[in-house]
């Protein structure tokens, strides 16, 4: 345990070490999150908890969850946090909090595979309508500013001849597939941050975000890279179910907490940035990249099939948080493939 904590104490002094300059507005500020208790939300607790106590900003984070006792029950080390408060609810209908809140973090979002095939509308529901709640509240509490993570889902279908989708790409899913429900949310989750922005003034960030890696990442998810990661730890060829030709790039968590911290703090208003490293990569490449920290195999299950439909490819181009904000991809893909597994060796 104490060398498993040695890894992402290390990442927190990283993620201090590229934010110092944005921590200072915080000072005595309040914090407001949404989905605060899945894999974004626990490294923008455990990074601000970090500064928090390192630079003495005496803030406060408030956290919307179903279940404190769950949360709490995976992470012991976090039940007597002074600056720490939880709030039960549901996105979509808790009550406004009596309490001044200065920014607010929307990164509450239902990914699981099946509710999404099950229940499309309610994943639907829970995007769109826990979105307008938390801008209401946001401007309820007049905001200085809210950050709400969205997803390079709503470009919809990359084509094959474009290698990194930048944020003026005007693709989108199509609206007669129910499997674009995802996609379609978050479509409609930024069009109500734009909405909110005109009609309140509030000053709503998007971080449209692509694939990521790192400790706390599922590893029984819909994530392929998180698939390969756990049958390394559990001594198991890797197998790939398609021809292993589709293309994807993953940030670093630790990465991906400058980002977000950043865009919250920095960005500009309705104003979608790509989060994602545009280090791309075949799911073979991958996989064999994973294979090679343990005595794992990796086997594909089909024939290549990109000649005929063309390359799947989910990559972003993020000149743009470049340029504008002076972010950075600063952790190679292989650092953070050994940095994930060596944390999960160390959990088992």
């Amino acid at each position: 345990m104490i060398q498993r904590e040695s890894i992402i104490t290390a990442d927190l002094q990283y993620i201090t070490d590229h934010t110092g300059h944005l921590w200072p507005l915080l000072k005595g500020k309040t914090v407001f999150v949404t989905g605060g208790t899945g894999f974004f939300g626990i490294w923008l607790l455990k990074s601000f908890l970090f500064a928090n106590a390192r630079l003495q900003l005496q803030a406060k984070l408030v956290i919307l969850t179903r279940s404190a006792d769950s949360f709490l029950s995976k992470f012991p080390e976090l039940k007597d946090q002074k600056e720490l408060q939880f709030i039960v609810g549901d996105v979509r209908s808790f009550e406004f909090p009596p309490m001044e809140v200065h920014y607010i973090i929307h990164a509450a979002s239902e990914t699981n595979i099946n509710l999404h095939i099950e229940k499309p509308l309610e994943m639907l529901d829970i995007i769109v309508q826990g979105t307008r709640h938390v801008l209401d509240f946001a401007a309820y509490c007049k905001a200085k500013a809210v950050l709400f993570t969205s997803s390079g889902a709503v470009y919809g279908k990359q084509p094959s001849d474009i290698s990194h989708l930048e944020e003026t790409f005007n693709g989108a899913p199509q609206t007669h597939d129910a499997g674009a429900t995802y996609a379609e949310g978050k479509r409609m989750a930024e069009l109500l941050s734009s909405l909110y922005h005109k009609q309140y003034n509030l000053d709503v960030k998007i971080a449209r975000c692509f694939a990521f890696v790192g400790p706390y990442l599922p590893l029984d998810g819909s994530f392929a890279i998180g698939n390969f990661i756990k049958n390394v730890i559990e001594q198991n060829d890797i197998l790939i179910k398609g021809d292993g030709t589709p293309v994807r790039s993953y940030l670093y968590a630790a990465d991906l907490c400058i980002w977000l911290w950043t865009i919250l703090l920095k960005g500009k208003i309705a104003c979608p940035y790509n989060v994602g490293s545009d280090d791309a990569h075949s799911l073979r490449d991958i996989a064999a990249l994973v294979a090679e920290h343990g005595n794992n195999s990796v086997h594909v299950q089909h024939g290549n099939t990109a000649s005929l439909t063309g390359t799947n490819r989910y990559v972003p181009s993020i000149e743009k948080a470049k340029n504008e904000l002076g972010l950075e991809v600063g952790i190679t893909l292989e650092k953070a493939i050994q940095q994930t597994v060596e944390f999960y060796r160390l959990t088992n």
